[in-house]
């Protein structure tokens, strides 16, 4: 897939992936490529600006967990990332309903 095809949607994709609880980063980016049949595919360097930038917009906290001998920095929704979450899932179904009559009309009467 078109690597533009996760731009406008990457918030929502950061998010969803958090629903279930706390990821670290790299847990994130295995998460959405997997949920998506590996169609997607994250990068870095995308992903930690946009995780820091949620975060500073309250949508997301983190704290540093200890995974083994490692400590990394775990990602979780704050009440306002999941009240945004919705907003984002809203939005992705009026915007693929309407885009689906344009592109899929069905049979023409």
């Amino acid at each position: 897939m078109k690597g533009d095809a996760v731009r406008g949607h990457l918030d929502g994709l950061l998010l969803a992936a958090l629903e279930s609880g706390p990821l670290h980063g790299y847990a994130i980016i295995t998460a959405v490529q997997e949920r998506s049949g590996g169609a997607l595919e994250l990068r870095t360097g995308t992903v930690y600006p946009a995780l820091n930038r949620l975060e500073r917009l309250g949508l997301l906290r983190s704290g540093w967990q200890a995974m083994g001998e490692r400590k990394r920095r775990c990602y979780e929704l704050t009440d306002a990332g999941r009240r945004s979450l919705a907003e984002e899932r809203s939005a992705w179904r009026a915007f693929t309903a309407a885009v689906g009559a344009v592109l899929d009309p069905g049979p023409a009467t």
